[in-house]
């Protein structure tokens, strides 16, 4: 079976009419939406996408190479019969864990490929319609929009004047939305109770761990009252609908006019940019938020004078700076140290001696792991971080390939360690003299170019 990734044209026009049909009637309750979730070009296409976005196998073990061997058609045929026939029942979700950029464990939730397809389905369906409700503060898993949107938007209300910061987070918010007000939130736009059924079983989907022993636990289930699994398709999108509360009566309740702020919003992480209003700004959100049944954490939640102090949001650093050439001040923004640090470790897990991989291939990934971290730190002042991991990266290749050389592995087709920079590696030797061209950092032009060539792959 054929499959693209692009948005047929008879999906695209249902989309098209559920958003306008929602910005123009913000009252209006959608009904008889379960059938389109259930229509054979709605399922092809889900599964195109979730084909696309990969990821490991569930609770039953199923891969999309054995599904694709079986056939894609009669799988998702016989998938429609048990929606259609309201006989389909999610399967536990796979308790994963991974690691969190501060330290410790996020856990991750790993839905079976059978409902990953119907919560795509899902998705494509009921996401113009809330989307027609979201505010404009919230950045987070939206069509068209960026976590260096977010960053963005959060540095010029800085140089408009709204340094009082409340830098703010919550506490396990993924695991916490209460899932009776959460369903409510849905029903003020969805009125078809078969849709708001589905919602409801992905939310009580049991939670199955395993040891290192490989002893199997079960927890959630129909007991469960909050969380929505970090991992699961339609989760960002419920995750949006219920952060919605908040932001839509932060405007609603006047709260930019009367704390002089703006609120910049990606996912469960947020700023308030106010003018001499940051601490009534926070008191009033700790008691919304208490009202909607989430919670601060009091550890991270800050508030902070953006002219004399720094502080992070979205791997970014945001604050006061230093011209370099006459040391004057400015607002700027920046890779984080932290975020300097994670790539580093990352490339040095990569180029450890135990990679046995051939030079090419592990070049190869590289070059992807520097691109990908590139393209996103690639927004006002970089010149330091792309240095910094230049220099890394440099003494990380000489060293892998200098051992490889004098154990002879790869020696034909890496060559001497004095030439593997003219040869296999130009991220490092080509930067220097790009880093001495970049001018005045966080100006206007720094900042439509971007990172320009700097910290290019291999």
């Amino acid at each position: 079976m054929a499959m693209s990734l692009e948005t047929p044209d008879k999906i695209r026009s249902l989309q098209r009419k559920l958003y306008c049909k929602a910005k123009a009637e913000p009252a209006f309750r959608f009904y008889l939406l379960y059938d389109k979730i259930c229509r054979e070009d709605i399922l092809v296409h889900a599964y195109a996408l979730a084909r696309a976005n990969a990821g490991a196998p569930g609770v039953d073990g199923v891969t999309f190479k054995q599904i694709d061997e079986q056939g894609v058609e009669a799988w998702l045929a016989g998938l429609r019969e048990e929606l259609v026939s309201k006989t389909y029942r999610p399967d536990p979700v796979r308790r994963a864990t991974i690691p969190k950029p501060g330290g410790g464990e996020r856990p991750l939730g790993i839905p079976t490929i059978r409902d990953r397809v119907v919560q795509t389905a899902a998705k494509i369906v009921l996401e113009p319609i809330f989307e027609a409700d979201f505010e404009d503060s919230a950045y987070g898993y939206r069509p068209r929009r960026s976590a260096v949107d977010a960053v963005k938007e959060t540095h010029r209300l800085m140089i408009r004047g709204y340094t009082d910061v409340v830098d703010a987070d919550l506490s396990k918010y993924f695991d916490t939305i209460p899932h009776a007000e959460l369903l409510k939130s849905a029903a003020r736009r969805i009125v078809d109770r078969h849709v708001l059924w589905l919602l409801k079983l992905w939310l009580k989907a049991p939670v199955e761990e395993r040891d290192g022993k490989g002893t199997r636990r079960m927890s959630g289930g129909k007991s469960s009252k909050r969380g929505t699994p970090l991992g699961g398709v339609v989760s960002p999108l419920l995750a949006n609908l219920y952060m919605n509360r908040f932001l839509k009566h932060w405007r609603l309740s006047g709260c930019g006019e009367a704390f002089r702020g703006h609120i910049v919003n990606y996912a469960d992480d947020f700023v308030i940019l106010s003018r001499r209003h940051a601490e009534e700004a926070l008191a009033w959100t700790e008691a919304v938020m208490t009202k909607l049944g989430l919670t601060l954490n009091e550890a991270k939640t800050s508030v902070k004078d953006a002219h004399g102090e720094s502080f992070d949001f979205l791997g970014y650093t945001l604050g006061p700076r230093r011209f370099p050439k006459d040391g004057r001040r400015y607002l700027g923004a920046g890779p984080s140290k932290r975020s300097v640090l994670r790539i580093k470790t990352k490339v040095g897990e990569l180029l450890t001696p135990g990679n046995k991989g051939a030079w090419p291939q592990v070049s190869k990934r590289l070059n992807r792991l520097l691109a990908g971290w590139a393209a996103y730190f690639a927004y006002g002042s970089t010149a330091a971080a792309y240095k910094a991991v230049n220099n890394h990266v440099y003494d990380c290749v000489r060293n892998f390939l200098r051992k490889r050389h004098t154990s002879g592995q790869d020696a034909a087709s890496t060559g001497s360690p004095t030439n593997i920079f003219t040869e296999n590696c130009r991220c490092c030797a080509s930067n220097a003299s790009l880093m001495r061209r970049r001018r005045g950092p966080d100006n206007e032009a720094s900042r439509k170019a971007g990172c320009g060539k700097s910290a290019r792959p291999v």
